[in-house]
């Protein structure tokens, strides 16, 4: 039996900030734009809002788009655009869903396919998020006694970022300029 207090269409939805909804069940046939995502993202907090100050996912992705080769920082900017539907679940909380993860990977898959990205350059991108982790975790979060196994030249990188902690509204103007700026399309 179905919850009669979500709003449904053909699936469980969510309002977009255009206005339009997105279907959790089927994400390939909602009519979603880069610019819901970078609202979405703009108004996520990393670390489940356990960080020492606001810090969001389009910041983090922004960030992350400047630590990879030429040719994948379109797609890493784009890396985490799935949150901007469905959040930013802890890793912890992640391991405890495996339906979750299912939803994550067709929302993902559908992002790619509105924005023609690939997964060329996955483990490189993936190489950068571990780096942002590490600096986000040395610099965002109250002092702990976790290290991270992390190379010299992965170090160097993490010290060179340059955290702003921007409002919701420049993050998604950030987010959406690095967007256009790497040739994405809307």
């Amino acid at each position: 039996m179905s919850d009669p207090r979500i709003k449904t269409v053909k699936g469980p939805t969510i309002l977009l900030r255009s206005g339009a909804y997105f279907d959790l069940l089927d994400p390939h046939g909602s009519a979603f734009t880069i610019e819901d995502i970078a609202h979405g993202l703009s108004m996520t907090c990393r670390f489940a809002g356990q960080c020492r100050q606001f810090y969001s996912v389009a910041e983090h992705s922004w960030h992350t788009s400047f630590l990879v080769a030429p040719e994948f920082r379109l797609a890493a900017v784009m890396h985490d655009a799935a949150e901007a539907f469905i959040g930013d679940v802890t890793r912890p909380l992640k391991s405890l869903l495996p339906e979750y993860k299912a939803i994550e990977r067709n929302v993902e898959a559908a992002i790619a396919e509105r924005f023609g990205l690939d997964d060329a350059g996955a483990d490189e991108i993936k190489r950068a998020d571990l780096v942002m982790l590490h600096a986000e975790q040395a610099v965002m979060m109250p002092h702990h006694e976790d290290r991270w196994d992390t190379s010299p030249e992965d170090d160097a990188s993490a010290r060179l970022v340059n955290f702003r902690c921007w409002s919701p509204d420049d993050a998604r103007r950030a987010f959406l300029w690095r967007f256009e700026d790497l040739g994405g399309r809307r």
